[in-house]
């Protein structure tokens, strides 16, 4: 995105289709300090939005194949801080009232004096630099409160790493692929990532592509068309659409299906979604966030991910550490997280943990990561009497510190995570007497998402 600042001269881009007019514009504003860069006709300028944001636009209203509203369209949709001034030898009240509507800075009729013309593109010029100005601003303050509002605690060098990380790549457009175990915090960190971002006053929409069979989850991706298939009443947004110019995080992109995974691939490199049951495509401009907890490299030489969506997803990658590698934030987490219970039941005092549980807490291995810190902190709270936590609110597995040893203690060589998943999965499945509901409650899960895991490692799902 250009920017204006003391030495570079402001870049005005000037669309008409009379090549006189750009000519003595491009002459008036060279000498007046401007950057003039001219387009002969509309589809010309939208050519020349290709080279970047320009300062302004002074654009003529009537032309052939391509008008100035349709510039005016155009500019707002890819720059919106991009002030837009319309020309035109025909005006009328009517004409003013729509072009302001569509979010033209200024209309001017031809034909203009220059000084009334400059006076108006150096207001312009000015108003675009305090909006990004302001921006910028607005995200610096976010980054110095460090959460943008969204929860991503810890101190720890791992989780700072991928804090700073997260920071540097927020700003820009890139896709993001976040990786890591089970309640490690990825939906945390997309938020983060949004949060930081020039998107944060735009919508974030996610989805957990493992919650939804296949037929459903196209249908919310891409939306559908009445009629379209049985239930189809009438046309749904997709949530590619639904995003706009915002972000959508797509979570467990690793359990999506071979079909829907050429779809995606379609939309990350066309840009482009066609709904259900449609025959023509919508573009998109959402920021694509993606999260699993697999080895998608694995899952590639298995046969069961597409290398090239794991290429147009893995443009930046952002790894989160476990919680067992950063047991010194268990403090700081179990804080937030007492607070957050004593918040939702209308306390006033949180509870607070007594150095036993502390102690066990920071012992623990937790297979679940912060998604089962958090579950055990809300069921030791309500279990509690006291002000204070002890060990005996804790749930047992924690407290025993006897949980099945993970396939790392068990075998010399190094377990693959779908193992250790695994391993976990049927351990809580016992600990929870066989009950489905309860144990995709524990891992923090979709029950969906737990009986295809079941299906998938060939153990009961009825």
């Amino acid at each position: 995105m250009s920017t204006t600042t003391n030495t570079a001269p402001p870049r005005i881009l000037i669309v008409d289709d009379e090549t006189g007019i750009l000519e003595s514009l491009r002459i008036l504003l060279k000498g007046e300090g401007f950057h003039p860069v001219v387009a002969l006709g509309g589809r010309a300028g939208l050519d020349r939005l290709d080279d970047g944001e320009p300062d302004a636009v002074l654009t003529d209203i009537r032309m052939p194949d391509v008008t100035g509203v349709q510039v005016l369209a155009a500019v707002r949709e890819r720059y919106p801080s991009c002030p837009v001034i319309l020309m035109t030898a025909q005006a009328t009240l009517q004409s003013a009232v729509q072009a302001v509507n569509e979010g033209a800075f200024y209309y001017i009729q031809k034909p203009f004096r220059n000084d009334e013309l400059l006076a108006i593109l150096r207001r312009a010029v000015e108003h675009r630099r305090l909006h990004v100005e302001n921006t910028a601003l607005k995200q610096e303050m976010r980054r110095r409160d460090r959460t943008g509002g969204v929860a991503a605690i810890g101190r720890s060098r791992a989780w700072q790493d991928a804090l700073r990380l997260a920071e540097v790549v927020a700003p820009t457009d890139s896709t993001v692929l976040i990786t890591g175990e089970s309640g490690t915090g990825k939906e945390v960190i997309a938020r983060y990532l949004h949060e930081l971002s020039g998107r944060h006053e735009q919508p974030f929409m996610s989805i957990n592509c493992g919650a939804l069979p296949e037929s459903l989850l196209e249908s919310e991706l891409f939306g559908h068309v009445k009629g379209s298939f049985t239930g189809a009443v009438k046309d749904k947004t997709g949530l590619f659409a639904a995003a706009s110019h915002g972000t959508f995080f797509l979570d467990e992109i690793g359990e999506t299906t071979a079909a829907t995974q050429v779809k995606l691939l379609r939309v990350l490199q066309q840009r482009e979604v066609i709904p259900v049951g449609a025959t023509e495509s919508m573009p998109i401009h959402a920021r694509v966030i993606a999260a699993t907890n697999r080895d998608l490299e694995e899952e590639i030489k298995r046969g069961t991910f597409r290398g090239d969506l794991y290429y147009r997803l893995n443009v930046i990658s952002l790894h989160l550490p476990p919680l067992r590698q950063r047991t010194e934030d268990i403090p700081l987490l179990a804080e937030h997280f007492l607070s957050k219970v004593a918040q939702q039941r209308g306390e006033s005092t949180p509870r607070t943990l007594s150095d036993a549980a502390l102690d066990a807490l920071q012992s623990y291995a937790w297979p679940g990561n912060v998604r089962e810190l958090e579950n055990a902190l809300e069921r030791a709270a309500i279990l509690s009497s006291g002000g204070s936590i002890d060990v005996s609110s804790l749930p047992a597995r924690i407290v025993e510190r006897r949980a099945e040893p993970l396939v790392a203690e068990r075998t010399p060589t190094t377990p693959t995570l779908e193992a250790i998943e695994r391993a976990y999965i049927a351990w809580v499945l016992r600990n929870e007497s066989g009950n489905k509901s309860r144990t995709a409650e524990v891992l923090g899960i979709d029950p969906s998402t737990l009986y295809r895991k079941l299906a998938r490692y060939g153990e009961d799902a009825a």
